[in-house]
């Protein structure tokens, strides 16, 4: 086994809330010395280990008397059956002068807002959404910038029982509707800019279920002022508490096909595993200063709010991490006092093509842990990190999903770090790797999957009353586990190694991406005949590549390349654009009618193509391999 690239001094390993649990489990529960250990007992023990998480996170609300009700599947289990809280509850349970939230805008200016006056701005909002007719199972929805007001609005949206969900402000107008206009919300906050202009426009039309469109940061006509909701209430807010699994959240994942998926949370799931992840596997405490680069669009949002009911100070970012240069979120680590820097791969890979070494320009003296996820972290990313960031940090990979809203595998900040690894499985997750016919592998690659139920398994999709969808999307490949579409291995010093995505879901700078949604603006290219999208590994991230065949007479030239890129851009997002474009004369499908982008991945990179057999005519394949263009 390789040697560890960092390890924590026995003085900090043993300061950490995560040995502190450890201890508490020992002395409770009998547990042995040693990560695997706990990990082991946690997962074979869930009615003693999640009770005496929620005990040890200072969980605010009625835990009941059982814990775990196991059902007929994995997917019938249900946690804490008899308990009522709320997220909101937890999250604004400290109310003093100390800084809750820091929020940095896109031209640089700063804002920051105290617990106490958090919670205040939070039951005024609440009260302006309730004299709205706003209450317990009404979808709220936001397409808002990181910024202040998107936290407010959740928590205020929480805190009546409501159900809410959030989009990325940069996306264009169709791919908000896909999203929104499947859960048909009553209130929608929206910040009003010429990107939003003709959302705005078009609300009446297309999404006809809002009531109550909320303008936040700007006037609009017809739109309800933020700053006039329930003007001059100051007392914090009242808090509807609620089953565990009580929907609360929607997020949106993609498949290859159709809309985007709705994925449902239940309110205690949230909070238990995002609680879990910060306080144990992070070692986020009160006092501390967390950060991570993310856009509202991406679940990593409920990961940094979260940290407020770790009594921790949040700090959020708009814009680019590049802007206004390369090393800006090493100026604002040491601006802010970070104790926690969460950044993407690529972002890494960036700043150091840029010659970025923040450890000769840069104080960064209370930086304790550097985390990373999105797609891979390679090991020489690893390197950079301790020969030019900081020496003495923790670096911690991750891997979970918006699915879950929580980690498969995640930091230990009592134990080493290995380059290229993630340093283990998360408390309370059976993780483990099967083969194609379902067996649990060592050290070999295959299929990433749970085993056991966890409390923040969806509650399911949106519209799928029988969970027909749920249950195909992650328990039909293998009966029993989940079924997470990450390749992976286990590694000798007991992490894992994630190899990227297995299904054909893009992942481009760690942002999830469905294919289906390049094609659908495509259709209105009248040059292009078909397409068909997929990832290429470039570096240490996944770029987008679209191959399209294109109506005679017509070519791809390069008029028609900037249209393709334009229309992607206003329809959908800056990450769905592709790095490259090119022409082929077919696009290879399934004998079931499929576009079969699991084949040209394979084919692009070299690979045996899977599945062959199920493609309608193989031979189309040959045109998209060795491809000149896709090297460089």
């Amino acid at each position: 086994m390789t040697e560890p690239i960092w390890r924590p001094s026995p003085e900090r390993a043993a300061a950490t809330q995560l040995a502190a649990f450890h201890r508490l489990a020992t002395a409770r529960h009998a547990v042995g010395a040693g990560y695997p250990a706990l990990h082991a007992w946690s997962c074979a023990e869930p009615d003693a280990f999640w009770p005496l998480l929620w005990e040890a996170l200072g969980i605010v609300g009625e835990r009941g008397a059982r814990t775990l009700v196991r059902g007929a599947t994995m997917a019938d289990a249900q946690f804490f059956p008899d308990a009522r809280l709320s997220f909101a509850e937890n999250l604004l349970a400290r109310r003093d002068d100390a800084t809750a939230i820091v929020a940095i805008a896109a031209d640089g200016g700063r804002r920051a807002l105290s617990f106490a006056d958090l919670a205040a701005e939070v039951g005024r909002v609440a009260a302006g959404l309730a004299a709205h007719g706003v209450g317990a199972g009404d979808r709220v929805a936001g397409v808002l910038p990181n910024a202040i007001e998107a936290i407010v609005a959740m928590l205020a949206a929480n805190s009546l029982g409501a159900i809410w969900s959030l989009c990325d402000v940069d996306m264009g107008v169709d791919a908000i509707v896909d999203r929104l206009g499947q859960i048909e919300p009553r209130a929608l906050f929206v910040q009003p800019t010429a990107r939003t202009a003709a959302l705005i426009d078009a609300l009446a039309a297309r999404l006809p279920s809002v009531r109550t469109p909320i303008a936040v940061g700007g006037a609009a006509a017809g739109l309800v002022d933020y700053a006039a909701l329930a003007p001059g209430h100051a007392a914090p807010p009242g808090f509807v508490r609620q089953p565990f699994a009580a929907p609360a959240f929607v997020l949106y994942t993609s498949g290859t096909t159709g809309l985007p998926k709705c994925i449902v949370h239940g309110t205690g799931g949230m909070l238990l595993q995002l609680l879990k992840e910060l306080r144990l596997h992070y070692d986020v405490r009160a006092g501390d200063r967390f950060f991570y680069q993310t856009s509202t669009g991406w679940n990593m949002w409920y990961w940094v709010v979260i940290a407020l009911a770790a009594g921790a100070t949040i700090v959020v970012r708009a814009g680019s991490p590049i802007r206004p240069h390369a090393a800006a979120l090493f100026d604002l680590a040491d601006a802010e006092r970070l104790t926690h820097l969460g950044v993407s791969p690529p972002y890494l890979a960036q700043v150091r093509a840029a010659g970025v070494r923040p450890r000769a320009t840069h104080a960064l003296t209370e930086l304790r842990a550097v985390l990373s996820t999105g797609s891979p972290l390679s090991a020489g990313l690893y390197d950079y990190v301790y020969a030019d960031v900081k020496a003495d940090v923790c670096l911690i990979s991750l891997s979970g999903g918006t699915e879950l809203n929580a980690c498969f595998a995640t930091g230990d900040p009592s134990g080493p770090v290995y380059r290229g690894e993630l340093a283990v499985p998360a408390l309370g997750m059976r993780t483990e790797v099967f083969d194609d016919d379902g067996r649990a592998i060592a050290r070999a690659k295959g299929e990433l999957v749970c085993t056991a139920p966890f409390p923040s398994q969806p509650v399911g999709f949106w519209a799928d009353p029988d969970r027909r969808r749920y249950l195909a999307t992650y328990f039909e490949r293998y009966p029993g586990a989940w079924h997470h579409g990450d390749f992976a291995e286990t590694t000798a010093a007991g992490g894992l190694i994630i190899h990227g995505r297995s299904d054909s879901v893009l992942k481009p700078g760690g942002h999830r991406i469905g294919t289906a949604e390049l094609y659908r603006p495509l259709e209105a290219i009248a040059e292009l005949d078909d397409a068909i999208a997929v990832g290429q590994r470039w570096g240490d991230d996944v770029r987008v590549v679209l191959f399209v065949r294109v109506r005679p007479p017509a070519e791809l030239d390069a008029a028609l390349e900037r249209r393709i890129r334009a229309t992607l851009l206003a329809h959908t997002s800056p990450y769905h654009v592709p790095a490259r474009i090119l022409a082929v004369d077919a696009i290879p499908y399934t004998k079931s009618g499929k576009k079969a982008e699991a084949a040209v991945r394979a084919t692009i990179h070299g690979e045996p193509v899977p599945q062959r057999a199920a493609l309608a005519d193989p031979d189309v394949l040959a045109a998209y391999a060795d491809l000149p263009a896709l090297r460089r």
